[in-house]
């Protein structure tokens, strides 16, 4: 964890420095590829292998972006929908109204508020894989206030990519806040997961709500 930390932090200041290339992204991959490790090293079962998957991919779709950012979508696309059955395995048995009505803000704004701001169809599909994965983690067993969060800082960051392509100009936001918010999300949902599969095995402190 420490080790995606520091490459994630070091990504940051580096992303464009004249180093480039291949280190760049090989870089940009190790940030949440330590993720994935972390969570198949510290937890195990198949959630934990499913969690690891989760990262693993999204690392792989990290570094296609800088190559192209359809192949990149697609990838973190798939991502999503991994997450999605991690989540649905670990359904929360009791809801109340308002954590449902958050969810289903999440699952139908997330595309609709990523077509207003790119004006694109794809980005659209793409926002609906999105919102589907932000809204199963907020309904998960997992703590909301480090899974469910985590879900929300990364629809928030890809809707600060998304501006990039309409009309909304946000200056250096975007520049400034894509990564942090992106890799933060990411830490809290790998830390909130395992620390919930640890707990389910006899380790660790018990998960907040």
């Amino acid at each position: 964890m420490l080790a995606g930390l520091a490459a994630a932090i070091a990504y940051y200041f580096l992303w464009n420095n004249p180093i480039g290339g291949v280190w760049l992204i090989l870089l940009k991959g190790a940030g949440v590829g330590f993720l994935a490790l972390y969570a198949w090293r510290r937890a195990s079962g198949p959630d934990a292998i499913i969690l690891g998957v989760v990262l693993a991919v999204s690392a792989l779709a990290d570094m296609a972006l800088e190559l192209s950012i359809e192949v990149g979508g697609a990838i973190f696309a798939l991502s999503h929908l991994v997450a999605v059955v991690l989540y649905l395995r670990n359904r929360r048995e009791r809801t109340v109204w308002s954590q449902r009505m958050l969810a289903l803000a999440l699952l139908i704004g997330t595309p609709a508020i990523s077509y207003l701001l790119s004006g694109r169809m794809d980005i659209a599909l793409y926002g609906c894989t999105l919102g589907l994965m932000a809204a199963a983690a907020w309904m998960s067993r997992f703590p909301r206030y480090r899974v469910g969060i985590g879900a929300v800082l990364y629809v928030l960051s890809d809707w600060l990519i998304f501006s990039g392509f309409g009309a909304f100009d946000l200056g250096l936001l975007p520049d400034a806040l894509v990564w942090p918010l992106y890799f933060a999300g990411q830490l809290m949902i790998a830390t909130g997961v395992v620390q919930t599969l640890l707990w389910d095995a006899g380790q660790g402190e018990r998960p907040t709500k």
